[in-house]
């Protein structure tokens, strides 16, 4: 009976190691090759999206998946081998870099528009121009009134990103300049919330990607210029910036055929239509 035994689990554990062989769908299978997997940057979000439903409509076989959660997320999903294509507002960190080497992962980025941070208020605020050293003041706590800006007497309601999102990496970068935010700072998951908040909150200001500036909100002037196309390609608008795709090494397969399918006239568009700017913007 013994024997019997180890016979019957020997044929099992041959007819696990063979299921491969037969292409069965099991979760460890090797993945299809028309399958596309995306998430990161809320801001890469609607471009991405978009460009995935058009691309399948053309490759009916392809299945790609489109999901966001902060440019932090799309990079370590490449870092974890949990995606295909990462998506990024901000460039990989020195420190990211090193965790994808450790893991034997080389983390390729590729630039597939380009974005204007937008400094947004509420429709009913006067004030319409600002500086860099106010935003930084605003943001870090010591311009606490827009009276003190030339607005109303209305406290100012600071609303941002959270730390995992390029966005606030950008601005942080840029505007805060090592300065700490302020500690009542109302902290958003995604742009489209931020948004929403300023709309719905007179006093309310925050920073968002230009693809997400609707009517509900009022983009403020910095510096004297008004994030436009124009304005971010010639870098004219301080708060400008590049949006990546990364991957593991160059792209390839359908990943490849995906961003290149962005980077030709067709994919362009796309990113005209959903409000960002266009590496071939005229």
């Amino acid at each position: 009976m013994k024997n019997l035994t180890k016979a019957a689990a020997v044929l099992a554990l041959a007819a696990v190691l063979t299921v491969p062989a037969f292409g069965w769908n099991f979760p460890w299978a090797q993945k299809s090759a028309n399958k596309l997997a995306l998430q990161g940057s809320t801001t890469v979000l609607p471009i991405a999206q978009k460009a995935a439903e058009e691309y399948m409509k053309i490759n009916k076989e392809a299945d790609i998946s489109v999901s966001g959660g902060g440019s932090g997320v799309g990079i370590s999903g490449i870092i974890d081998s949990s995606c295909d294509i990462g998506d990024a507002s901000r460039s990989i960190k020195s420190k990211e870099i090193l965790t994808a080497k450790q893991k034997g992962v080389n983390p390729v980025g590729t630039i597939i528009a380009k974005d204007g941070i937008a400094i947004i208020v509420n429709p009913s605020n006067n004030v319409a121009a600002l500086s860099i050293d106010q935003l930084k003041a605003i943001y870090s706590g010591s311009i606490k009134k827009w009276s003190q800006i030339g607005g109303s007497d209305d406290m100012i309601v600071v609303i941002s990103r959270d730390s995992s999102s390029g966005t606030f990496e950008v601005f942080n970068e840029k505007v805060l300049e090592g300065a700490k935010l302020r500690e009542d700072s109302l902290m958003q998951a995604a742009n489209k919330e931020v948004e929403e908040a300023v709309a719905k909150t007179p006093g309310a200001i925050g920073y968002v990607g230009l693809g997400y500036v609707g009517s509900d909100v009022k983009a403020l002037t910095i510096e004297g210029v008004m994030p436009s196309d124009s304005t971010v390609l010639n870098g004219t608008y301080r708060l400008s910036r590049p949006l990546y795709m990364y991957t593991n090494g160059d792209p390839s397969g359908l990943a490849k055929e995906f961003i290149d399918y962005l980077l030709s006239d067709a994919g362009q568009q796309i990113v005209k239509d959903v409000g960002f700017v266009a590496l071939n913007a005229k």
